[in-house]
């Protein structure tokens, strides 16, 4: 005859496995957003996002002990990798917002330098707050997947 309680232990234990920054994880379902940064060892400063599928926005991990329920083999994210275009080049990037000196350093190895040397930015299939502009030394921009830079240097003399 079965045992009542090991069964109740097997229901309770039941486990799916997730993906998390790309690596493969074993979780209880219903699990809580604390033991998930801490099953992937998420730092303090980063957020766990949970990825939708079709036209929804994927959403925030509270760190808290609120219950969550998995599915089998759904993926979460702590840095979301955006593949953007400098000077016709592909580029994987993985911050949210790219300041002027960063963009300087994707589009060149080594940069020209000196007092005469300028650069222009411009950038096109930006978010919707910002979809084109030109970004001034010293700023910052809006990151998102596709967008397209054009970074040129010029002598000032």
């Amino acid at each position: 005859m079965e045992n009542p309680e090991n069964k109740q232990k097997v229901e309770a234990k039941h486990e799916v496995r997730i993906h998390i920054d790309r690596k493969p994880y074993e979780s209880p379902t219903p699990t809580t957003g604390v033991a998930l940064y801490a099953l992937a060892h998420i730092p303090s400063e980063k957020e766990l996002i949970r990825e939708v599928q079709g036209d929804h926005e994927d959403v925030p991990i509270p760190r808290n002990e609120d219950q969550i329920h998995l599915k089998m083999d759904e993926h979460f994210y702590s840095e979301k990798e955006f593949k953007i275009i400098v000077n016709s080049r592909e580029k994987i990037v993985t911050e949210k917002e790219l300041s002027f000196a960063e963009i300087v350093s994707l589009a060149c190895d080594n940069p020209p330098s000196g007092p005469d040397i300028l650069f222009t930015i411009t950038y096109r299939k930006g978010p919707h707050k910002n979809p084109e502009g030109s970004l001034l030394e010293g700023g910052i921009v809006k990151i998102k997947n596709g967008m397209i830079f054009n970074v040129t240097s010029t002598n000032k003399s």
